[in-house]
């Protein structure tokens, strides 16, 4: 048994190594972790896989990446989209990416908080004012440092500022303090940082995939979700759910990341061409967030939704223990992120 085993990875290692060849590898790096320039005529082929819709603005803003990194190589990169999470789970692609696969895909500090324990303070509700103040962490040391451990276990971030929405509560009662939240079961991702967060709130955090969102608020399972106002309506919670309250609790940026191994084959104007196009598509990106976080808004009132605007520094103060009860994080590191971004 333990010789067939050895076999079978024998030969996965053998065809891995063949794959990276062909996708363009070479032993030769750059200081920048990539290969040499491309040579002449040569192709290269990147996977971007992601669990959003076809026309949502993350779609959108990735179909910009695919035009603008073709266009910046000459040619030489295609870029190939997978919507809809047709390549399998983040956990499926993050495996992939960990056997040099060449594949690309959209994360946060709640997930990378799993390889780089202080990354999750990116995902701590109520960490900056701005998203201005979110992108001044993102280029300051702090943020390479944690990039830099992160390549030591294996991933790479292409593209860092990336914003996915600020996140909002939609529930069958008022919600108007956090004093209001209590006894709501609220549906979370299933993400210990966010679990954590919605209990110091004051709710009931009910973990659940989203596609079971609609069903659980129609049954009374649940008393209401969170989430960016487009996925809000994507989920018709408000059909069942008649609450808005702005809260903002996380004002949520994503990084795209790929497996380290399958970066250091990518010769050096390739990398720069992939990376600059992800920043500018990021851009676009958030235009067409913020676009459809409005025309969202005006859906959900069209449908006899009532919006209220909290006083964000009422849950602000309810979610203050929680900076100092992560255990995984380093003492201070709430006080070390509010000193880079007040600088």
């Amino acid at each position: 048994m333990k010789k067939k085993s050895w076999l079978l990875s024998m030969i996965t290692t053998m065809a891995l190594a063949v794959t990276l060849t062909a996708c363009g590898g070479g032993n030769s790096e750059s200081p920048t972790g990539a290969a040499e320039p491309a040579a002449e005529g040569k192709e290269y082929t990147v996977k971007i896989a992601y669990e959003n819709q076809p026309g949502e603005p993350i779609d959108l803003a990735v179909q910009e990446w695919k035009r603008l990194a073709e266009e910046k190589s000459n040619g030489k990169l295609k870029v190939e989209l997978y919507p809809s999470s047709q390549l399998g789970s983040k956990a499926d692609v993050i495996e992939q990416m960990k056997m040099g696969a060449n594949v690309i895909t959209i994360a946060d500090g709640a997930f990378f908080m799993d390889y780089v324990p202080d990354f999750g303070i990116l995902y701590a509700p109520y960490l900056t004012d701005s998203y201005d103040q979110m992108f001044k962490l993102i280029d300051s040391d702090f943020f390479k440092g944690l990039e830099t451990e992160l390549q030591g276990k294996g991933l790479h971030i292409v593209t860092a500022k990336w914003v996915y929405g600020d996140r909002h509560l939609i529930t069958k009662k008022p919600v108007t303090t956090p004093a209001d939240l209590k006894g709501l079961k609220v549906r979370v991702p299933n993400i210990p940082l966010m679990i954590q967060a919605m209990e110091t709130m004051g709710a009931t955090p009910t973990p659940m995939p989203l596609g079971e969102v609609y069903p659980a608020l129609a049954q009374g399972v649940i008393d209401g979700m969170e989430n960016p106002l487009p996925v809000i309506v994507g989920s018709k919670a408000y059909e069942s759910a008649k609450h808005i309250a702005l809260t903002g609790h996380i004002q949520n940026v994503s990084q795209w990341v790929a497996g380290q191994s399958f970066i250091e084959t990518l010769p050096e104007d390739i990398l720069k061409a992939l990376k600059e196009a992800g920043d500018e598509a990021g851009e676009f990106g958030a235009q067409k967030v913020e676009e459809a976080a409005a025309q969202s808004l005006e859906e959900m009132k069209a449908a006899g939704v009532t919006v209220t605007e909290v006083d964000k520094a009422l849950f602000r103060e309810a979610v203050k223990p929680m900076y100092n009860n992560v255990k995984e994080w380093t003492p201070g590191l709430y006080d070390k992120v509010q000193e880079i971004i007040n600088q």
